[in-house]
C-alpha cells in the first residue's frame, strides 16, 4: 500500500458518512497541535461555507465520483 500524499486530495469531493452533505476539499493546512493529524479547509456542497476539518476524517469519508466544481 502507497503512502497516502495529502495535496492528492485537494479538489476531490467527499460525503460526511453515507447520506450527509457533501464537501470539496480546498486546501491541505498544518499539522494538528498534537502531530497526530492535519487540519484541511473544506467547503460545502450546500451552503458554500468553508470550514476546517481533519485529514483522517476526510480519508474515512465516501469519495464522491464525477462531482466537478
Amino acid at each position: 500500500m502507497s503512502k497516502l500524499e495529502p495535496q492528492s486530495l485537494v479538489g476531490t469531493w467527499r460525503r460526511f458518512g453515507s447520506v450527509g452533505p457533501s464537501y470539496q476539499i480546498i486546501a491541505i493546512g498544518e499539522p494538528t497541535s498534537d502531530g497526530a493529524d492535519r487540519i484541511i479547509k473544506i467547503r460545502l456542497a450546500e451552503t458554500g461555507e468553508e470550514t476546517e476539518y481533519t485529514l483522517n476524517h476526510a480519508v474515512d469519508d465516501d469519495v464522491l465520483k464525477g462531482v466537478s466544481g
